[in-house]
């Protein structure tokens, strides 16, 4: 009877297996009968998500070493695809107040229409004030321990409304995500909301509680929240709203109190980010938090942003990478970067774009499943901000004409937005030119998209290989492009 049930169940397993291969094989992807669709944005053109060329694949069997190549391996699937957005932050609903009916649709367009614009499905706002608010406010009336006062009708005026039109547009809901800057000025050490601080242990449970209070305001005014992160940027001093967490305190704040706190009022389904700072510290936060199970069991994932720069070093994309081998259970989260030090003469700057198609790739290419840029609108003064921090985002307003200015970064973000879609699989590619980069998502409708972007000052001739099959594309200097097939 033993050896009847053993055979039994050997045979049920292969013929599952079976079963499972050809549902895998049926789902493989081909280039049999498939044309690539060329769209790019180059500097010095008129090419701005432009679509420029359809080519047909052919054989190859064999790349020679002087030919250039973008590889892609349908077979070998990674991270799935969240999205990508950026920030509705006061500032950015504020100057969206002062435009024309007209120019609102237009702007309202451009990022979250997918036809008419780059098609955004994520977005990040801010739990009471940020830097970029007209100045600092909570939801509460300073020293209301019993947190009664609580009331969103702040954000009602401008920030609210912004982000329903914008969930309007998308045409359906949109993953949104909030991050607080600082607690209360009474909660905290420095008894002020700017300039760092930590939150006062006593004040711990009270600050839990105060985001499930916005999460269940904003969702009864209509506005899904999918989640929140701990703290915005948790080891910096800055003259804006912050407060400052070691690891340790915000693995213990996360586990004592945030996480059993959402759980018991009913939204231990949000999603819980931690870090939410730069790349230079992440894997350090990442090992204290999530090597501690009754802390990592209440975090989804790490967040981060890109101003490791700061000190002069270049960007240590590196550290996404070993983040992702060491928690490969845990989903990274680039939650904010922006252009700094805003300048008008440099609105048309293109290396500014290039930050951000340089930046997008190796974060996806090193396991990223999300991106969030900062504020999606300032006005011409890159404002406004309340202390002074003045920035570039992807869309200004000239509060003055009434115009929107459209800058590189816009459209170096739409070569990504526009064409991957929510739970796309990341798919293996690699370059066989330094001067090359690349990433490649499969959306679910079976299209392959390809981002190729040209960091050199030369025109370049590669190959798009995908197994024994090649199509041959010609990008221009300092040029991206997504190739859609």
């Amino acid at each position: 009877m033993k050896k009847i049930t053993t055979t039994t169940l050997i045979l049920a397993s292969f013929f599952a297996f079976g079963q499972q291969k050809n549902k895998s094989q049926a789902h493989s992807f081909s280039t049999k009968d498939k044309t690539v669709a060329v769209y790019t944005t180059a500097e010095g053109t008129n090419l701005k998500l432009s679509k420029t060329d359809t080519f047909s694949f052919s054989e190859m069997i064999q790349p020679k070493e002087t030919q250039i190549c973008v590889f892609v391996n349908p077979d070998k699937t990674f991270q799935s695809f969240l999205g990508i957005g950026g920030a509705i932050t006061d500032a950015s609903a504020e100057v969206f107040a002062k435009l024309s009916n007209d120019k609102q649709q237009e702007f309202l367009n451009a990022y979250y229409s997918q036809d008419k614009g780059i098609g955004y499905t994520l977005m990040r706002t801010t739990i009471h004030s940020s830097d970029f608010s007209s100045g600092s406010y909570t939801y509460i009336e300073e020293g209301d321990t019993t947190l009664k006062s609580f009331t969103i009708e702040h954000d009602r005026k401008y920030r609210i409304p912004l982000i329903k039109k914008a969930l309007t547009t998308a045409g359906k809901e949109m993953t949104l995500y909030a991050s607080p800057w600082s607690p209360p000025a009474f909660m905290k050490s420095n008894k002020g909301m700017l300039k760092g601080g930590t939150l006062l242990p006593e004040f711990s449970q009270y600050w839990a509680i105060y985001y499930t209070k916005f999460i269940k305001a904003y969702e009864k005014a209509g506005i899904p929240i999918w989640g929140i992160t701990v703290q915005n940027e948790p080891m910096a001093v800055q003259k804006w709203e912050s407060c400052v967490f070691s690891a340790e305190a915000e693995r213990d704040f996360l586990k004592n109190y945030l996480g059993p706190t959402m759980k018991k009022e009913g939204l231990g389904d949000k999603k819980i980010i931690v870090w939410d700072h730069n790349r230079d510290l992440m894997l350090q936060r990442a090992n204290i938090i999530f090597s501690d199970p009754e802390a990592a069991k209440y975090a989804w994932g790490i967040g981060f942003h890109w101003y490791e720069t700061w000190a002069g070093g270049n960007p240590m994309f590196e550290n996404v990478a070993k983040v992702n081998e060491a928690f490969p259970n845990k989903n990274l989260l680039f939650t904010e970067g922006c252009i700094e030090k805003f300048d008008a003469k440099n609105y048309q700057l293109w290396t500014n774009g290039e930050r951000y198609g340089s930046a997008m790739i190796h974060d996806f290419n090193n396991g990223t499943v999300g991106w969030t840029d900062w504020n999606i609108l300032l006005d011409e003064n890159g404002g406004p901000n309340h202390v002074g921090n003045f920035c570039f985002a992807p869309i200004h307003a000239d509060t003055k004409t009434g115009e929107l200015i459209y800058t590189p970064s816009y459209y170096y973000i739409g070569h990504f937005s526009k064409f991957i879609r929510p739970e796309a699989k990341r798919v293996s590619t690699a370059v066989s030119r330094s001067s090359l980069l690349s990433t490649s998502f499969l959306n679910k409708d079976g299209k392959m998209v390809t981002v190729v972007m040209n960091q050199s000052d030369t025109t370049v001739i590669y190959n798009l290989c995908v197994g024994t099959q090649a199509t041959e594309i010609t990008i221009l200097p300092n040029a991206i492009q997504t190739l859609v097939y």
